[in-house]
This record gives structure tokens, C-alpha cells and sequence, in this order.
């Protein structure tokens, strides 16, 4: 298991590193704010260690700014013991909160029980075959090709594979995609499809987007 420890305190941070990896674990120690915030982005850690109280980017700020990229576990140290100041915490994101000053024994039960929480799965990026949507780039990728969307296609694209293996009626896409009720008069989502399945599907397989005959669409490997 690799930790990250943020502290601005050299001597608690150095003792803090060499007790975890006397209790097994790989530990890196920041000093600031900034080279902790890198880290943690940059790398793959199981658990952050982060203190509120840094002298040049507030641990509050760091610990939104971690969770906006990642999921990792994070574990704040303070000495602001008020309920006001653990509920600023646990709100910007952070997972546990252990006062300063505690034992370490303590720590390491913390570390434990967070260690022990299943994984937060990357609900950002969803695939089906060898097709990819990224929710964050809002880029499309099949078979190692960018396919170049516009708005309004790539919409309807996100709103059929997160419902994959569902069927979707015309009601339901207009609704969602659309955000307007169903007009029987009117073939867009028809026209939209056909637009979708000629840059998605036409020059590769398996086959994804399928039509049910008074139903609606689906999108699943055929």
C-alpha cells in the first residue's frame, strides 16, 4: 500500500514516514501544499495523508483540488478540532479526520479502515468493444481512432452507452438528450442516429447501435 503524506512539519512528517514503513507501507512525504497537490495527481497512491494547516495552499484547498482528478482515499490531520472545522473538512472531500495531537496507534487504525473501503470505480470513461467515451475530454475513440463528434451527436452517443444493453425509446432520447418533450411530427432523433451510426459504426465492428422495430434503439455488440 502506498501512502502520500502532505505535512509542512519536517520532523512530524519524517516521523510519520519512517512509522508506516515500519508497519509495511511505502510512504512519500511533501512538504507544501504545491508538491503534495503534483503528487497526488501525478501518481498512484492507496491513501492520502494531508494536514489542513500548510503554509502555501490550505489543505482544504488541496484536498478539493485532489478529489476533482481522483478518487484516493484521503485522511486529514488538524489541529482545528471544532465541529465547524470537521464538516469544512469531510465537505471538501476528505474521507476521515484524526485531531493532532494522537497516537500513532490510532493512525494506523485509521489507515486500516480506509484501507479496507472498496475502490471507487472511474465512472468517467465508459467502453463497449473497442469503443471509448471519456465524459471528461468528451472524446470518442474506436478501434485506436478519434471519431470527431459534434455536440449534439456526442450527447446522444454518452446518453446511449451509459444505458448500454437498454432499449430507448424515441421519448426517451428526446427527453434526455433533447431535454424537450417528444413531437410525433418530427424524425430528428431518426436523422441523429443514422448521423451517429455512420461515424460509430459504419467502418467497423462488431455492429453497436441496433434499431427494435416500434421500440426505440439500443446500443449493445451484437
Amino acid at each position: 500500500m502506498k501512502i502520500l503524506i502532505i505535512e509542512d512539519e519536517k520532523k512530524v512528517g519524517t516521523v510519520l514516514k519512517r512509522g508506516l514503513e515500519d508497519s509495511n507501507y511505502t510512504a512519500d512525504l511533501a512538504l507544501t501544499g504545491r508538491e503534495g497537490l503534483d503528487l497526488a495527481v501525478s501518481h498512484e497512491y492507496q491513501l492520502i495523508i494531508l494536514d489542513i494547516n500548510l503554509p502555501d495552499i490550505n489543505g482544504l484547498e488541496v484536498c478539493t483540488k485532489i478529489r476533482a482528478q481522483k478518487s484516493t482515499p484521503i485522511l486529514m490531520l488538524t489541529a482545528l478540532g471544532t465541529i465547524d472545522d470537521k464538516v469544512n473538512g469531510l465537505d471538501a472531500g476528505a474521507d476521515d479526520y484524526l485531531l493532532k495531537p494522537f497516537q500513532f496507534r490510532e493512525l494506523l487504525a485509521r489507515v486500516r479502515a480506509l484501507s479496507r473501503r472498496p475502490p471507487v470505480h472511474n465512472d468517467k470513461i465508459y467502453r463497449i468493444a473497442n469503443l471509448e467515451l471519456d465524459i471528461d475530454t468528451k472524446s470518442v475513440i474506436r478501434g485506436g481512432k478519434r471519431i470527431e463528434l459534434t455536440a449534439k451527436e456526442y450527447g446522444l452517443l454518452e446518453y446511449l452507452i451509459k444505458n448500454k444493453g437498454k432499449v430507448l425509446s424515441r421519448a426517451d432520447i428526446a427527453e434526455n438528450v433533447w431535454d424537450l418533450n417528444f413531437d410525433t411530427g418530427t424524425n430528428i432523433i431518426d436523422v441523429y442516429i443514422n448521423y451517429l451510426r455512420k461515424k460509430v459504426d459504419r467502418n467497423y465492428t462488431p455492429k453497436l447501435i441496433h434499431t427494435l422495430i416500434g421500440l426505440g434503439y439500443i446500443l449493445k455488440e451484437e
